[in-house]
């Protein structure tokens, strides 16, 4: 009769049997590197630069918060933080007849009379670096096309129809700038924006009424010129007149000093009236020789006798003076002598 086969000693055999997994031996070395790797590439990621001259600002997608990131190097969350850029520096836009780089065309606006103007416009800002994150939120990357084009054509235009034609071409072109300046500076600041500054380029008018302001600008001027010449020819009559009256005063003022003078000679005449011998002598010519002289009576006085009596008596008076110069010197003569022979008699 045969025997079942023993069913616990086989259960034993297998429970005694050992089994092992026998894996590669670069599986583990391969899940290390895999690692390494993601960790590394999660850390590159993470890992962000923000330019000089640039502004970060992160959205986070799980808080729906916005952080606003200066230059430097920053660490953001791959996947649930978003870095977005924009430049800080100086900008322009530029609104002018000739367009280049994507400009707009330039604005056309309507005088205080109604006359068409064209204004070529540059307008410079930056964004405000620290409402960039405001800035993302509300206006976006397109800030040029929804804010600052739009904002310039209207402020521009309400600047020029605040003046005449004439004006704008002549002295009020500063004026426009700093109006239209003031009235974006307002609105940039309202957009997180800042303006640096308006440069008016070019107002252009029409041909014909250039012209017009033209012929009347230089009629004013003639004008300016003839009323000039006038006020010259005024100044001049005026100065005239003045030495006119001068003349006059001066002439009134000579007579009555000779008037006066003629008083005081006849006075003095009349009291001593031996000056009119002594005129008389003074204004005698020396080629006349005789005059009538009152003196007592009338007689005649022969002056060539008298330039004979003169002569005589000049000489007597000459030989009398050369007599006693000769005794003085005779007298001098005799006093030495009398020295000498004193002297010569002493022992």
């Amino acid at each position: 009769m045969t025997q079942p086969p023993d069913n616990t000693t086989s259960r034993i055999g297998k429970a005694r049997t050992p089994s092992f997994t026998v894996r590669p031996p670069g599986t583990r070395r391969a899940l290390i590197l895999g690692g390494l790797a993601l960790a590394g590439l999660l850390l590159f990621q993470s890992v962000r630069v923000v330019p000089a001259g640039y502004v970060g600002v992160t959205f986070n997608k799980l808080s729906g918060s916005l952080t606003t990131m200066q230059e430097g190097i920053h660490v953001v969350m791959p996947g649930i933080q978003q870095l977005n850029l924009y430049d800080a520096r100086l900008q322009e836009v530029t609104l002018a007849s000739n367009v280049e780089d994507g400009d707009e065309g330039a604005i056309n606006a309507r005088s205080k009379e109604g006359l068409g103007i064209t204004a070529d416009v540059t307008v410079q800002f930056r964004i405000n670096r620290e409402e960039a994150a405001i800035l993302h939120k509300q206006l976006g990357r397109n800030y040029l096309q929804t804010v600052i084009r739009p904002q310039v054509r209207s402020k521009v235009r309400d600047a020029i129809g605040q003046f005449g034609a004439a004006e704008l071409i002549s002295t009020q072109r500063q004026q426009v700038e700093e109006s239209v300046t003031k009235a974006l500076e307002d609105e940039f600041t309202r957009n997180h924006l800042v303006l640096d500054s308006v440069l008016l380029r070019e107002l252009k008018i029409p041909e014909s009424v250039a012209k017009a302001i033209e012929e009347k600008q230089t009629a004013e001027q003639q004008v300016a010129v003839e009323n000039n010449r006038l006020q010259q020819a005024r100044i001049a009559a005026q100065r005239e007149v003045v030495k006119a009256e001068g003349d006059a005063k001066a002439s009134v003022a000579k007579a009555r000093g000779e008037a006066e003078a003629l008083s005081l000679r006849g006075r003095a005449l009349r009291e001593n009236p031996q000056l009119i011998q002594l005129t008389v002598a003074e204004k005698l010519s020396p080629g006349i020789q005789t005059v009538l002289m009152p003196s007592d009576g009338n007689f005649l006085l022969n002056l060539q006798d008298l330039g004979g009596a003169a002569a005589a008596t000049s000489a007597r008076s000459r030989t009398s003076a050369q007599t006693g110069t000769s005794q003085t010197g005779a007298a001098q003569t005799g006093a030495a002598q009398t020295g000498t022979g004193a002297g010569t008699g002493s022992p």
